[in-house]
């Protein structure tokens, strides 16, 4: 049956914290926002910035819990600066009769990426 890729989760405008051009890669983030995102460790990102219109694919590794940590790894790191607004984004694959119902997670947070709010996505009319 048809799949198709859909949104499922986002962490809306997030600060970036660090950038770590020797690091092996990947973004660090919080571990409270991860879970908050539903986005597990390894898990493939979709990171957008909205200082510079970068778009770049990633995957979530796991900072320190309440921290705020949002830090750019490796190649990631040349896309960025420290205190860069960023999105990051999460898909699944959903079978075709599921995905006209399915309902993203949406995470917002302060400028010390604390989260402020969570809520499901509205669904399109």
């Amino acid at each position: 049956s048809l799949m198709r890729i859909m949104l499922k989760s986002k962490i809306h405008q997030a600060y970036v914290t660090e950038t770590n051009i020797n690091y092996e890669g990947s973004i660090t983030i919080d571990k409270k926002l991860m879970e908050e995102a539903d986005i597990l460790p390894s898990e493939q990102v979709e990171v957008l910035n909205l200082n510079n219109g970068a778009r770049f694919t990633s995957y979530a590794i796991e900072g320190k819990r309440n921290s705020g940590e949002i830090c750019l790894n490796g190649a990631a790191a040349r896309l960025a600066i420290k205190g860069d607004i960023i999105i990051i984004l999460s898909y699944c694959y959903v079978d075709d009769d599921e995905a006209h119902n399915f309902i993203p997670k949406l995470v917002y947070v302060d400028a010390n990426n604390a989260i402020t709010e969570t809520k499901q996505a509205a669904k399109a009319i």
